[in-house]
């Protein structure tokens, strides 16, 4: 679910007070994009807030959330909208948060 290569990668390649700095950003950017998920009007807006997670999520690492953005993505670009379950992209991001924020220190030297 966490791409731990990609953590690390991104970690060793801006140091570790710029890592931190980018994990809380992109923690607060996608918990406020990812807020009104539910509420968005139209599968177009859907599919564009998927592909802006989608790209968040890859940087970071959030794999399995950011398969699932694609696949919503994908969805929306055909109009399958019935494959589309926006409660489950933001029970995939939760997950996926605790699972990185409680790896960070397991997995990552200091």
């Amino acid at each position: 679910m966490i791409d731990w290569n990609r953590v690390n990668e991104l970690r060793d390649e801006i140091g570790i007070e710029d890592f931190d700095e980018i994990v809380s950003l992109f923690l607060d950017e996608v918990e406020t994009e990812i807020t009104g998920i539910k509420q968005l009007e139209t599968y177009m807006e859907l599919g564009e807030k998927l592909h802006f997670l989608k790209g968040s999520a890859l940087n970071l690492g959030f794999e399995g959330f950011a398969q699932l953005c694609q696949q919503g993505e994908d969805a929306a670009d055909r109009g399958d909208h019935d494959k589309i379950d926006p409660e489950l992209v933001v029970q995939s991001y939760f997950t996926s948060k605790t699972l990185f924020l409680g790896g960070l220190e397991n997995r990552l030297p200091t």
